[in-house]
């Protein structure tokens, strides 16, 4: 099961609101689910394939990039340390109401190196559309905090399984050294200009799509996340057991 969080709430984008679905009623529907699966199952094998399941949590980017950095309001209000503060005190509530439905093995992304995604490096990189460090440093403070949030967890709440998943320093390494992976273009992504357009603004693409670390200005190609996952497979899978 995939349950992906992408805010506290609403995601702002440059190119217009987005709404997601909120934390909370992410639990209700999976609350839904569990009833369901009761009345298919039973009560008894339902804990069982709760607590044997992997869940996956992902958060943060657009929080940092687009909810923060890109909205002065939230600027007056909290600084880097503290709204980094209040994003892991979502995050982990979210995963211990998912340990309260009965999941045990919960795996949380780390945010990756969001300053050096195309878009970012275009918006505010300036004239050399170079990374943007300040955006990296607070993807890396929440990864730390979560990182230690979720070993309180496993310290704490019996039977836990939470793993941070580390998605900052693999992607880091291709943006910086493409060639090495075999990849061509790392600061612009295969679709459209590269430099700003993601998804349904999309309009053309690039001749090989394999040269590129970034489909779009903000995700990945699939070649690139085959990488990543292979590496958090390699790594992190065994901490789920």
């Amino acid at each position: 099961m995939l349950l992906c969080a992408e805010g506290l709430g609403v995601r702002l984008c440059i190119w217009g609101v987005v709404e997601v679905i909120s934390l909370s009623d992410q639990i209700e529907l999976f609350k839904e689910y569990l009833a369901r699966l009761k009345g298919v199952v039973g009560e008894e094998r339902t804990s069982t394939i709760v607590a044997d399941s992997i869940y996956v949590v992902v958060a943060g980017s657009n929080d940092i990039t687009n909810t923060y950095f890109n909205n002065p309001i939230r600027k007056l209000h909290f600084d880097v340390p503290s709204y980094t503060d209040l994003m892991v005190t979502s995050a982990s509530s979210f995963v211990k109401d998912l340990y309260g439905l009965g999941a045990r093995r919960i795996g949380v992304f780390g945010i990756p190196p969001i300053g050096c995604v195309p878009s970012q490096r275009t918006l505010v990189g300036g004239l050399q559309r170079n990374c943007v460090e300040n955006y990296n440093e607070a993807a890396k403070l929440f990864n730390t905090k979560m990182a230690l949030k979720l070993n309180s967890f496993n310290l704490n709440l019996p039977n836990a399984r939470m793993v941070y998943i580390d998605t900052y320093n693999l992607p880091l390494d291709l943006i910086r050294n493409p060639n090495k992976y075999g990849f061509e273009v790392a600061n612009k992504g295969c679709c459209g200009t590269g430099v700003l357009e993601v998804a349904f603004l999309c309009s053309f693409t690039c001749p090989d799509v394999s040269d590129f670390v970034f489909w779009d200005s903000f995700h990945l190609t699939e070649k690139a996340y085959r990488i990543v996952v292979h590496q958090v497979l390699q790594n992190d899978i065994t901490s789920f057991i």
